[in-house]
């Protein structure tokens, strides 16, 4: 949300139908408190909305990878207990951020889908951990191709990009890969 603005909410509305089948009328029940960047947190269950949070976003830098290995996480919907993700963060040692590679694919990183820039076109992992709302919707525009990812394809990537919600399409300028 920015100046009370919400983007892409019907991709929101299409994630909470697809976890618990129902629909919610988000634009309705979401009141920004101020005029800033905000991260709105829909906490809900299977039978109501249980609440909602805003907090004033601000963007991470991310200069540095370290690839995590880890066949058995998973993460397909957005859940609100991150333990699974928080415990593969915690092995990022002195670097930005982490990547996650499951049975040798890349998936995510632990706040973003990645993106790949590879001769000329933008690929996005096939079985990210998570279907984020704002790589559905650069699906949907035909901005990015799914594909089998593999650490061999991150080596050799003219740019990375991670997408998200909150930072949209983020092409990184710089970057390093640590092992």
């Amino acid at each position: 949300i920015e100046k009370k603005k919400i983007y892409n909410i019907n991709y929101h509305k299409k994630r909470i139908f697809h976890t618990i089948g129902k629909n919610y009328p988000l634009e309705s029940l979401i009141e920004p408190p101020s005029n800033e960047l905000l991260k709105c947190k829909v906490i809900y269950s299977q039978h109501k909305i249980v609440d909602i949070e805003y907090q004033v976003y601000k963007k991470k830098e991310i200069k540095t990878f370290k690839v995590i290995f880890d066949d058995t996480i998973e993460y397909d919907y957005k859940y609100l207990d991150r333990t699974a993700i928080e415990k593969l963060y915690s092995q990022k040692e002195d670097c930005d951020e982490l990547i996650i590679v499951k049975n040798g694919l890349l998936t995510d990183t632990s706040i973003a889908n990645i993106c790949l820039l590879q001769n000329g076109a933008w690929h996005t992992p096939k079985k990210p951990l998570l279907l984020g709302t704002q790589r559905a919707k650069l699906l949907d525009q035909n901005k990015l191709i799914q594909t089998d990812l593999t650490l061999n394809d991150l080596k050799k990537a003219e740019k990375i990009a991670l997408c998200n919600a909150m930072i949209g399409f983020d092409p990184l300028l710089t970057y390093t890969l640590s092992d």
